[in-house]
């Protein structure tokens, strides 16, 4: 699930069904007209459902634009399904959906809609169940929690939040390694997402939200190199921007690649392990894998 923008009025879901080669074309296409996309395996028929929130009537010639280019791109061509959607039901069922997550030793997510106490002995972090990627329940978002309880030993001091979208990753390594960390999105309601949730976790002043287009802004390069990375993005653009990011990985530091298949982990694997970086550690979470790797 990627960013919800806000609650509206009158809402439609459309949703596509595709092979997994598609995948990522066609989730990049919903997100340019729906607040909120998520994707679901068949695992019968090895098939995606590409399924995205909007409001009805809103940024169409975008989507039909879009689709047409993620058709071409992909080789794919499917119909485009629409249906519509009650706004208080699809919240409830939001709130529903989304219980406390634990993850790992330390890590609890929560929606600010639980009233209950929660788990005792756990790292906090409280998120809006209906504005964010990143609430918990995603397999790369686990992954990468896990993946950073087992490096914090190390006490990075320089970290990196590539694609922040909700901003959990960010503030669980400022909340558990007591350190300031940079948060970048290219999305401008991601950054905006990011910081309000900092302010509503108590972490303003530990969490450096930015606007940036991956490593072409000054604001991400010059607080670099970094110690630890966080990039939970997609298959694609991590092997795209595999050159850069080693480049800005600090000598020893660590580096937390998700948001891909496990079918996509040896591809993604093989672009960084050509920048000299190594594999530390493969954590899968239902078809997700997270990878760790270090610099030497």
């Amino acid at each position: 699930m990627r960013p919800h923008r806000r609650h509206a009025v009158a809402l439609e879901t459309v949703s596509v069904t595709v092979p997994e080669q598609a995948l990522e074309a066609f989730e990049a296409a919903l997100l340019t007209a729906c607040g909120t996309v998520g994707f679901f395996l068949d695992e019968e028929k090895w098939l995606w459902t590409v399924e995205g929130v909007k409001d009805q009537g809103a940024d169409e010639a975008a989507l039909e634009g879009a689709l047409a280019l993620a058709a071409l791109v992909s080789g794919v061509t499917v119909p485009l399904v629409r249906h519509a959607t009650e706004s208080e039901g699809w919240l409830a069922r939001t709130y529903a959906g989304f219980p406390e997550q634990l993850v790992g030793r330390r890590f609890a997510i929560r929606g600010t809609h639980l009233t209950e106490a929660g788990a005792p002995g756990r790292i906090a972090i409280v998120l809006d169940a209906g504005i964010a990627f990143g609430s918990g329940e995603h397999g790369s978002t686990r992954g990468c929690l896990r993946a950073l309880e087992l490096m914090a030993h190390r006490r990075p001091r320089r970290i990196l939040d590539l694609g922040t979208g909700s901003g959990v990753l960010a503030m669980a390594a400022a909340r558990l390694l007591h350190r300031k960390v940079t948060a970048s999105d290219i999305d401008p309601w991601s950054v905006r997402t990011a910081r309000n949730n900092a302010v509503l976790n108590g972490l303003a002043g530990m969490l450096h939200c930015v606007r940036a287009d991956g490593w072409s802004s000054p604001s991400i390069r010059r607080p670099g190199p970094y110690d630890l990375i966080f990039a939970n993005i997609l298959a694609r653009p991590l092997c795209l921007l595999a050159q850069q990011t080693a480049h800005n990985l600090a000598p020893g530091g660590t580096l937390i690649l998700a948001g891909l298949l496990r079918t996509q982990a040896n591809w993604v694997l093989a672009a960084h392990r050509r920048q000299g970086l190594r594999l530390e550690r493969r954590i899968n979470e239902a078809q997700w894998t997270t990878l760790t790797l270090r610099r030497p």
